[in-house]
């Protein structure tokens, strides 16, 4: 039997785990990691061919770092793990509409992408490798992945508690979350020391703001629910080893 207070700490456990998850999943599918708000350009033939050409550099599935970032910066891009996106006209024509219709553009980044080296010059391969952004890129990539499946791997084993009766295997569900919750904070940190590091090295535009999106607070959210979650197994199943311990000695007694 499990006393009535460590099932209300494994009831609440499981739900703030599921917020977690939740939470972590819908900040990986979303590009609104970091967001830019840059000046709009003028109306004129010039700055209507530049920025079309940005825009066709920019849904490329074989453009470099540096072309997508200009189109970031420049075009109200907001950047995720997994997605790109900028706001553009409507009409490809849009320098001869006083006030032009804008409509957002997403592409996905690739596998190769994801994986591929980051070089001391962003899109020039000759500058070098990287090695401190070319990590902090695919650990972003990797982190977030390795928290879900923690804990799903929590799940169930939780599960398997569950059908054997036991509350034993809690306290390893409870270190699967914390170890998941480590991982999503890690991915917060290395998303924004790779996005600072990449504004250091490139050419901002005069006027341009930018800010963390929500979806990296989500993700950021989820990492305290995550180590509540596990706070809570952990208790549970100490508690529980601890009070069965000392009933089993005053029965022998």
């Amino acid at each position: 039997m499990v006393d009535n207070r460590y099932a209300t700490a494994l009831v609440i456990g499981s739900v703030l785990s599921i917020l977690a998850c939740v939470y972590l999943s819908v900040a990986i599918g979303t590009p609104n990691w970091y967001q830019y708000h840059s000046q709009l350009a003028s109306n004129d033939a010039n700055n209507g061919s530049d920025l079309h050409n940005l825009r066709q550099d920019f849904e490329g599935e074989d453009v470099d770092e540096r072309s997508y970032s200009v189109a970031l910066f420049r075009l109200n891009g907001t950047l995720g793990l997994w997605w790109r996106c900028i706001q553009v006209p409507q009409d490809s024509y849009w320098f001869k509409e006083p006030d032009p219709t804008l409509v957002t553009k997403c592409q996905a980044f690739t596998l190769q992408q994801q994986w591929e080296s980051k070089y001391k010059s962003p899109g020039n391969i000759n500058s070098g490798d990287d090695l401190l952004r070319t990590c902090l890129w695919k650990c972003q990539f990797l982190l977030p992945l390795v928290s879900v499946g923690l804990v799903f791997l929590g799940a169930l084993i939780g599960v398997c508690a569950c059908l054997c009766r036991s509350i034993t295997p809690t306290l390893f569900v409870g270190l699967l979350h914390l170890l998941a919750g480590l991982c999503s904070l890690a991915t917060v940190c290395c998303f924004l020391a790779g996005v600072h590091l990449l504004h250091e090295i490139s050419n901002l535009p005069e006027g341009m703001d930018h800010s963390p999106g929500w979806s990296l607070f989500l993700a950021l959210v989820s990492s305290p629910l995550q180590m509540m979650a596990a706070a809570l197994f952990i208790w549970a199943a100490r508690s529980h080893r601890q009070h069965y311990t000392r009933m089993t000695a005053y029965r022998v007694a």
